[in-house]
Order: structure tokens, then C-alpha cells, then sequence
């Protein structure tokens, strides 16, 4: 039973963040969490999110912006591989506040841009590969922090879905094959992050239909209700810890 409620919930989770780029972890970690413990919990939804990401980019294939990727993972991975190694040293709740506090900022600011037809440059992903990189490799997700970022870079739908997951797969294989370096992957949690993740990656094939009936503006205003529910929950576990 505890097997089918995982599979459960990381269906709903895989659809949702098949069509918003984000929010499998929010939702699947805490269900992770309850059911195999906290300290298996994280390693479990890295060998999930490998999943999540790697069906989106099937899904999307076509519409994947490959410099965008490479910009953003080449430093991405090794600032990835310090955050595993750091998991515990650094304090969860400043993490949080500072991704809670971004999200939220990061809604008019994103407009503001948009309405002057201002795009992010190429080089700027390179710096957001290194920041996400390593708080990816401390906390379960920083998917709400990249995807405006993304968004900010002049992506929308497809193109950003399968770009997004492009990037964070390269830093997701790579916090995995820290924690497996390190002892905190053994093949039980290997398992068990298979399973957890092939609900999630049939999520992204059924979330597809739903993308395409978007138009670009409702995708737009779907994506800020997810930053602020997304940074409002944030800074909500921070001061609660």
C-alpha cells in the first residue's frame, strides 16, 4: 500500500510538473519522507527527478534550446557536486527564505521585463547554472527558482519545459553519483527511486495534451500563481522550522 500511494501521488506530480516545469519534488518529497524516512527521502527523489526530467525532454525533444543547456550545465554540475557534499552544513531555512523571498520578486520583475522586451542573455545562464547547481545538490528542488529564470530568458511552453529539464539533468546525475560516492545510494534506494519515478515520468507523456491547449499568456499567469504558492510555502517552512 505504501508503493501505491507513492505511485499515486507521483502521477498527479509528474502531470503537474509536465505542464509548469516544476513541483514534482514539492509534492512527492514530503510522501517520500513519511513513507521511507527523511534521510532516505532525498536521495530517493534524485533518482526520481532524473526520471521527471528525462521524459519531459522526450516529450519535448524537438523544442529543447541546447545552447541554453549547455550554458547552464557545464558549471551546474561540479557546483552541484559541492552542494551534495554540503548538504548538512548549511542551515535548510536560509535556503528557503532565499528561494521564497526570490520567487515572489522574481512575478513583477518578470513582467516588468517582458513588457520592455527585455530577454536574459546566454551568458547569464551560466551564472544561474552555478547558483542552481549547488543549492540543487543541498535542497530536493530549486525547479521553482529556475523556471523563471528560463522564462526570463524569452522560453514559454515546450521550448522551456524541455529546456528546463535538459539543464537539470546533467546537475540531477550528478548529485546522484555524489550521494552513491558517498555511500547514500545503495541499490534499495536505487529502487525505490526507480519506482517513485516511473509515475512521474508517465506524467509528463499524459501533461503534454494540456500544454499544447495553452496559449502563451495563460501558461504565463499559470507560472506566477506557481511562484507565489511556490514562495509563499517556502518562506512559510522557514519560519515554522
Amino acid at each position: 500500500m505504501i508503493y501505491v500511494f507513492v505511485l499515486t501521488v507521483g502521477l498527479i506530480a509528474g502531470v503537474l510538473s509536465g505542464i509548469v516545469g516544476t513541483g514534482s519534488s514539492i509534492m512527492l518529497l514530503p510522501v517520500l519522507a513519511y513513507s521511507f524516512g527523511p534521510k532516505q527521502a532525498v536521495p530517493i527523489m534524485a533518482i526520481a527527478a532524473i526520471m521527471a526530467n528525462l521524459s519531459r525532454i522526450m516529450v519535448w525533444w524537438r523544442e529543447v534550446d541546447w545552447r541554453a543547456v549547455a550554458a547552464y550545465s557545464i558549471p551546474g554540475v561540479p557546483a552541484a557536486v559541492l552542494g551534495a557534499r554540503t548538504l548538512l552544513a548549511l542551515p535548510s531555512h536560509t535556503v528557503d527564505i532565499a528561494i521564497g523571498v526570490f520567487l515572489i520578486a522574481m512575478i513583477p520583475l518578470r513582467r516588468w521585463l517582458a513588457a520592455r522586451n527585455f530577454t536574459l542573455p546566454l551568458w547569464s545562464m551560466a551564472v544561474v547554472g552555478a547558483a542552481a547547481g549547488y543549492l540543487t545538490g543541498i535542497v530536493a528542488s530549486t525547479g521553482p527558482m529556475t523556471v523563471p529564470i528560463f522564462m526570463s530568458y524569452g522560453l514559454v511552453k515546450g521550448a522551456l519545459l524541455g529546456t528546463e529539464a535538459a539543464s537539470s539533468l546533467a546537475i540531477y546525475i550528478s548529485k546522484a553519483l555524489t550521494f552513491r560516492r558517498f555511500d547514500a545510494l545503495p541499490f534499495d534506494i536505487l529502487l525505490k527511486g526507480l519506482i517513485a519515478g516511473s509515475s512521474l515520468f508517465a506524467g509528463a507523456f499524459v501533461a503534454k495534451r494540456f500544454v499544447l491547449r495553452l496559449d502563451p499568456e495563460s501558461f504565463r499567469l499559470l507560472m506566477d500563481g506557481l511562484m507565489l504558492v511556490a514562495g509563499l510555502s517556502m518562506l512559510w517552512s522557514a519560519f515554522q522550522g
